[in-house]
């Protein structure tokens, strides 16, 4: 394990711990009721399903069908639950509440909304709706078993400002540039958007799990048959995914569908992974020299291709 996973774990770890604590998944019996978490749970499946089986609990739930079976043994005498033969197969019972069974699970389900929305109630605005994000992020992750995939978009409300702080955030925390690259980017998106051409301009977002993970734009040269492209950057996480590759990919194609014969990029040495990118897409390095920007002594690079 290295040190980012043991710092990942803990981070997880601790996440479980709050979480468990402030629902009061540790204590004996859910929400002042008399069932445990996970008997509450399979009354939460039998009242939200059609006539399931056994194993149907126990593989949603995750739980060892032994549990699943003892625990239906308990509702049933009770009267809680029914279980009846499944005409098509006739080893199966099918399950369903009895009316008692529907009464329990509904005062059950009423306290847990309580105790879920006193949660709720104590948290500011701000931190309620962080919270419900949160939430929704990680039911979607741990629920979608697909891994998730680059999805190539234009652009939305909000993108622009978003491509800026994100830039600019990434590159000061990665190479210590200053302020000035975050003002050099606004320009360039301002103008981006003053001149917008879309015969032969165009812009790409690539989202990943709903999250932007890249950005790409094209822009018309300095002659009416170059076009550039400019203010490629991946996410951190996103390294690897082939994101990069996807957006200069976009690019190219759509400068040789407008009729560019040449398309030219400016980015500095420092940049080694985007180089890497430019270079196997067919780009060729014709120029190079320093300078000072961004609060840092650089080696500017401009890169062609012929398309």
């Amino acid at each position: 394990m290295t040190n980012d996973d043991g710092a990942d774990v803990a981070a997880l770890r601790a996440f479980n711990r709050t979480y468990t604590r402030r629902l009061g998944l540790l204590e004996a019996h859910l929400d002042k009721s008399p069932f445990t978490l996970s008997e509450a749970r399979i009354l939460y499946e039998l009242a939200n399903r059609t006539d399931p089986t056994g194993a149907e609990l126990a593989r949603a739930l995750g739980l060892d069908p032994a549990q699943i079976s003892r625990t239906l043994k308990r509702f049933t005498a009770r009267g809680l639950v029914t279980a009846r033969a499944d005409a098509e197969h006739g080893r199966h019972q099918l399950l369903a509440l009895t009316a008692e069974g529907r009464a329990v699970f509904a005062a059950v389900e009423a306290n847990t909304r309580g105790a879920i929305g006193a949660l709720l109630d104590g948290l500011s605005p701000f931190r309620r709706e962080s919270l419900l994000v949160a939430a929704e992020t990680i039911t979607r992750i741990f629920d979608d078993e697909a891994p998730p995939r680059p999805v190539l978009r234009g652009l939305r409300p909000g993108d622009l400002g978003q491509v800026i702080a994100r830039q600019a955030i990434l590159y000061t925390a990665e190479y210590g540039w200053n302020r000035e690259y975050e003002a050099l980017v606004a320009r360039i998106l301002a103008d981006f958007d003053r001149t917008y051409d879309p015969a032969r301009e165009a812009a790409w977002i690539v989202d990943i799990d709903g999250r932007m993970a890249g950005s790409i734009f094209l822009v018309r040269g300095e002659t009416p048959d170059i076009g550039k492209l400019r203010l490629l950057y991946v996410e951190p996480a996103a390294r690897g995914a082939g994101v990069g590759k996807m957006l200069v990919a976009a690019c190219i194609a759509r400068a040789r569908e407008v009729g560019y014969v040449r398309l030219d990029l400016w980015t500095n040495s420092i940049l080694t992974a985007a180089r890497h990118i430019y270079e196997r897409a067919g780009f060729r390095l014709i120029d190079e020299a320093p300078h000072h920007s961004f609060g840092k002594d650089l080696v500017g690079q401009t890169w062609s291709l012929t398309l």
